[in-house]
This record gives structure tokens, C-alpha cells and sequence, in this order.
């Protein structure tokens, strides 16, 4: 079966539904393609929910800007569309005197991405000032963020949901995209439906799109390379970042707010984040993986959160960890930045890419969205 789509977007992840909505708000007609039984429910389901400032990423990085701009926005989409959301702020914790002088660097970084003025500007705090925020902390120093906060994902990403269809576009759930033509190639040209981009689909559909923005999360390469016509040096390879958290057992959260180490090589530490029900939990640590769809939580990985986490709160008490969950992020290389790979980069005409969307994913979306607008928008208008 053929079909004839003005835009197609590929991944009903958080993503994945802001591109929609961004698409269905500047007039195109969208079909959403989901290859789970509902949106939402791959990556986008096993994150911390954390709404980050844009503190440690490289200045002038995509996800730099898309962080600090996708917060900002996010903030104001859930004003207006009712979403739960706390901007209940973060403690940056040096547990060593080595260590604060990383607090000064990650303080100039924030500087760098435009963290400035009352409500954002990072905040050096005294050992004695962070016990003030955080009785049960204990660190040498600190930095106060009070610009980052926690959402509801859930009800986030049915909000983006509801707006893109109210909007006009088409949710096709059960539809998983296998590959396609792009580029000019005879199989575009020979089906006879116009489009520049042939999707197929496991079902043997066909979908003959002007336009296709690949949000498919980890399997993003995957499908790139499954497109012929798509240059492979365009291409990146998939790494694969597996993350685990570990819930607070027995209490409610013994933080206000969020409580970070220093940052690591491979992510952000061991970190104790509080959702808004006051459910705390621990994590994720980083564990590099060839297998994206291994998201069982190994209950052995306990002893190394035990030890991360005492670092700054050493009344947890023995047995307090309970495993919670872990999910599969892709990333083009460790510590790389996000991709958004267009027609003005790739050479292919009508077609998106966005890869390694990893942490800070959520945050970012809204900004994600509205600058896979503009690169087919530009496209259009030369």
C-alpha cells in the first residue's frame, strides 16, 4: 500500500512529540509514526525528569543552547498547558577541598551558556550556607541552581500530544519504520506518488513524504543507514550509554531539592533526584552497552551507589536502595554533542536527523523542535 504524507516524524518519544507539535503549529499536515502500542514508552519512560539549568555543557554546543532554551521554553509550556512541574533547584556538592575548585570551573561554564541574573545565576555557597538549604548533606562547598527543576514526563509528553493534534497531525501507533529511499533515488522517483522521501514500514506500507524528521532516539543511526540515498559519511555510529537507578527505600526523601556531585567523564555522577509524589532515588551511573534494549537493573551495581552516595548523605542506612529502573540512551560518542543533521548538512533534500539525544533530551525538546523547523524551513525558501 502506497501513501502520500506532507511530513512524516519518526519516534513518539518526548522529542519525537515536540517536533510534531512544532510542525502541526507552522501548518503542515504530520503523521507521527510510533512503532510501540503507545507514545512515550521507549527512552522517554525510564528518565530522571529532571528540567536541567545548561550548567556543564561546552559553550555554544547544541546542547548547550537547546538546554538553556528548551528549559526556558518548557517552564512556559507547562504554565500554560497545566503540566506538574517544581523548580525546586540543585545542589552542585564538592565532598572534597580537592574539589572545589571544580566549582569555580563548573560556575564559569554556567557563566558561558547564559546563566546569568536572579532565578539562574549559579550560586557559591559555603559548607555552612548548603547545610542551611540541605540539613542532611554534607559537603566542603557548593553551588545552588536554582533554575533547575522536576516535570511530570508523562503528563508533559500527553500535553505535546494533545497540542499536535488539535493542530491537525495523526498519531499512527504500531507503525515501525524499516527503511526507505531518500536523495533523489529511482525508487523515490518510480513510485509515482511525488515525495522526496519513500518510507516503508514492517507492514509493508509505503509513505511517500515531502518531508521526514528521524526522532527515533538510539535507533536514529539505525534508521539513517536503512535509508538509501542517505550519505553514509553522514552517518554516525551508535554507542550505546545504559543508566540505572537505584529508589530510596522506607522514608520519604531526606532533600528538598536535587543533590548532585561534581560532574564525570561519562555523565553527571550519582546523583539524588526527588519527584514530585517525594520519591527520591539514586542515579544513574553509566555502563556502556552493546545491547540498546537491556534495561533489566542488575541489583549487584547497589555496592558502587552505596559508596557514590555516602560521599555527601552518609546516613544511608544499610539495605536503604532498592533497585527502580534503568533505560538506554544513544550517544554518537561519550561526551558528545547532540546532532541535528538537516539538508544543509547532509545534502538530502526534505529530511532531519536528530542524533545522540541523550540527557539533557527532555529539557531540550521544545528548542529541538522549533530548530528542526527552521531547517526545513530554510530548505524551502532557497
Amino acid at each position: 500500500m502506497l501513501e502520500r504524507v506532507q511530513t512524516a516524524v519518526v519516534g513518539g518519544g518526548v522529542v519525537g512529540l515536540a517536533v510534531a507539535r512544532a510542525l502541526s503549529r507552522s501548518g503542515r499536515e504530520v503523521l507521527l509514526l510510533e512503532s510501540e502500542s503507545l507514545t512515550g514508552s521507549g527512552t522517554s519512560s525510564r528518565n530522571s525528569e529532571v528540567v536541567h539549568a545548561g550548567i556543564y555543557y561546552t559553550a555554544g554546543s547544541l546542547k548547550a543552547r537547546a538546554c538553556v532554551e528548551g528549559r526556558r521554553a518548557l517552564y512556559s509550556f507547562c504554565e500554560a498547558y497545566a503540566v506538574p512541574y517544581s523548580r525546586c533547584g540543585k545542589l552542585l556538592v564538592a565532598t572534597e577541598e580537592g574539589e572545589l575548585a571544580q566549582l569555580d570551573a563548573v560556575a564559569e561554564k554556567a557563566r558561558a551558556n547564559g546563566l546569568s541574573g536572579s532565578g539562574e545565576a549559579l550560586v557559591r555557597l559555603t559548607s555552612a550556607e548548603a547545610a542551611r538549604l540541605e540539613p542532611e548533606v554534607r559537603c566542603v562547598g557548593a553551588l545552588h541552581s536554582p533554575s533547575t527543576g522536576i516535570v511530570d514526563s508523562h503528563a508533559l509528553m500527553t500535553a505535546l500530544l494533545a497540542d499536535a493534534e488539535r493542530h491537525g497531525a495523526t498519531l499512527a501507533l504500531g507503525s515501525s519504520v524499516v527503511g526507505g529511499e531518500c536523495g533523489g533515488s529511482d525508487a523515490v522517483a518510480g513510485c509515482g506518488a511525488g515525495g522526496r522521501v519513500l518510507l516503508r514500514t514492517a507492514d509493508g506500507t509505503q509513505l511517500a513524504c515531502d518531508e521526514v524528521v528521524n526522532c527515533a532516539g538510539h535507533g536514529a543511526p539505525r534508521l539513517a543507514a536503512a535509508l538509501g540515498g542517505m550519505p553514509r559519511s553522514h552517518v554516525p555510529a551508535a554507542h550505546f550509554a545504559k543508566g540505572t537507578y537505584f529508589a530510596l527505600s522506607g522514608r520519604p526523601s531526606p532533600f528538598r531539592g536535587l543533590v548532585y556531585p561534581l560532574p564525570q567523564q561519562a555523565g553527571l555522577g550519582v546523583h539524588a533526584t526527588v519527584d514530585l509524589a517525594g520519591r527520591c532515588r539514586f542515579g544513574p551511573d553509566v555502563e556502556w552497552t552493546s545491547n540498546a534494549e537491556d534495561v533489566q537493573v542488575d541489583p549487584t551495581r547497589a555496592a558502587a551507589f552505596y559508596a557514590e552516595v555516602r560521599k555527601y548523605w552518609p546516613d544511608l542506612p544499610d539495605g536503604g536502595l532498592v533497585p527502580d529502573y534503568a533505560g538506554v540512551s544513544g550517544r554518537g560518542e561519550p561526551s558528545a554533542d547532540f546532532v541535528l543533521s538537516g539538508p544543509s548538512e547532509h545534502g538530502v533534500a526534505g529530511l532531519v536527523h536528530l542524533f545522540g539525544i541523550e540527557s539533557p533530551g527532555l529539557t531540550a525538546s521544545l528548542a529541538l523542535a522549533r530548530l528542526c523547523v527552521e531547517s526545513l524551513d530554510r530548505e524551502s525558501v532557497r
